[in-house]
């Protein structure tokens, strides 16, 4: 029971710190749920009671009541009236557990919706995903990466759904790692969103994200039929290999429709730092900003309006992911929306069938997006005559 109740201690304090994002009810249930696949509650076993969990968690009766039927409709409990709630744990033969190691889960808007979209996928309903949420938003990344990995390999899941580390100096040492402990433990991965291998080079893991290359080249497109004509490119530095992807497409956008020119408009900087931004537009003298994503754009578009630059007059703005807020932006923002429910529903379907085809060849699974235009372009929507794609909002 040591393991239990150290489970329930981070859970509490994950509920009372709100550290990863999650709603109570699926704290809680994550944590009794790893109890019960990981063989610490037998079939059979009582849990505790409703009351005693709201006592330990400092939660709600309904909060824990949703937790349990959830559960129930899991197939992992039982809920006996005037008795309790007893563990049937994962009986049929192919029930297997999966283990999430990403470790930006509730810090993005990406990956709970890629995680929803598994948990949807028609036959994920017989198998388990842990969501490693004992983890805190203030332990370092790469430490949670690494925890999270040892934890999935002592528990032997069946497979790990696995975002790379970015951002971070030490992410490629990091990544490498992971990997390497994986494939010793013999566990299948199936890669989310990005490889950790540079751009073009891949790993030996199915990967399953967006098509990265042809997403930026739909936005160029776009840009110069709104007539932008020095489109830059802006992203932050040790970004993931997708931003090399975007990249590669962004070149290509530009080259195919006329633009190739010596100087190359890439830049790598902090888009909250008025000074190299200020610097970029003095010496480069964009008219738009294609953005590596939409956390980018928002930042940047902050420091132009510090600046005194007009958006869309001045400079247009395209994003990639199209977050929540994208619309809510002092001037909505025109962004590749991320098909992420997809995504995970593909992401679950590529896993099961991996562990049925073992020795099927490495696959790159990408997912189309659809361009979403709002003001930041200064531009209504100018459908491609080869895709249609362009949504007005």
């Amino acid at each position: 029971m040591d393991k239990t109740m150290e489970r329930f201690r981070k859970t509490r304090d994950a509920i009372e710190g709100r550290e990863t994002g999650q709603p109570k009810y699926r704290l809680i249930l994550e944590a009794l749920k790893e109890g019960i696949v990981s063989g610490e509650y037998a079939p059979g076993d009582r849990l505790p009671s409703e009351a005693d969990l709201v006592r330990r968690f400092g939660v709600s009766r309904m909060t824990i009541v949703k937790a349990f039927k959830e559960l129930e409709a899991l197939g992992l409990v039982s809920r006996r009236v005037g008795s309790g709630t007893y563990a049937k744990g994962p009986s049929a033969k192919d029930s297997r557990l999966f283990g999430l190691l990403i470790p930006e889960l509730g810090q993005t808007e990406i990956f709970e919706p890629i995680c929803r979209g598994m948990a949807n996928y028609p036959l994920a309903s017989r198998h388990s995903l842990l969501w490693g949420n004992s983890v805190g938003v203030n332990q370092p990344k790469e430490d949670v990466a690494w925890d999270l990995c040892r934890q999935y390999i002592a528990q032997g899941v069946s497979g790990v759904f696995f975002a790379p580390l970015e951002l971070l100096p030490a992410k490629d040492e990091v990544n490498r790692k992971i990997s390497a402990a994986l494939e010793r433990a013999n566990i299948p991965v199936v890669l989310l969103d990005r490889c950790f291998m540079p751009y073009p080079a891949r790993s030996k893991y199915d990967l399953v994200g967006i098509d990265n290359r042809r997403t930026a080249y739909g936005a160029v497109e776009h840009l110069i039929r709104a007539g932008a004509r020095r489109i830059a490119f802006l992203g932050k530095r040790f970004s993931a290999c997708t931003v090399d992807a975007r990249i590669a497409g962004y070149r290509e956008g530009l080259w195919a429709h006329g633009f190739s020119r010596e100087e190359d408009l890439v830049f790598r900087c902090d888009p909250n730092d008025e000074q190299q931004i200020g610097d970029v537009l003095g010496k480069h003298r964009p008219d738009a900003f294609l953005c590596a994503n939409d956390l980018t754009a928002a930042n940047l578009m902050q420091s132009l309006m510090r600046l005194g630059v007009g958006i869309p007059d001045e400079i247009r703005i395209v994003g990639i992911d199209d977050v929540k807020y994208a619309d809510l932006l002092p001037i909505p923002l025109t962004t590749q929306h991320q098909p992420c429910l997809d995504i995970g529903r593909v992401a679950m379907a590529t896993m099961l069938d991996r562990l049925e085809n073992p020795d099927v060849a490495a696959r790159d699974i990408l997912l189309s997006c659809r361009l979403v235009v709002r003001k930041s372009c200064g531009s209504v929507a100018i459908p491609s005559p080869e895709n249609g794609l362009a949504t007005v909002r």
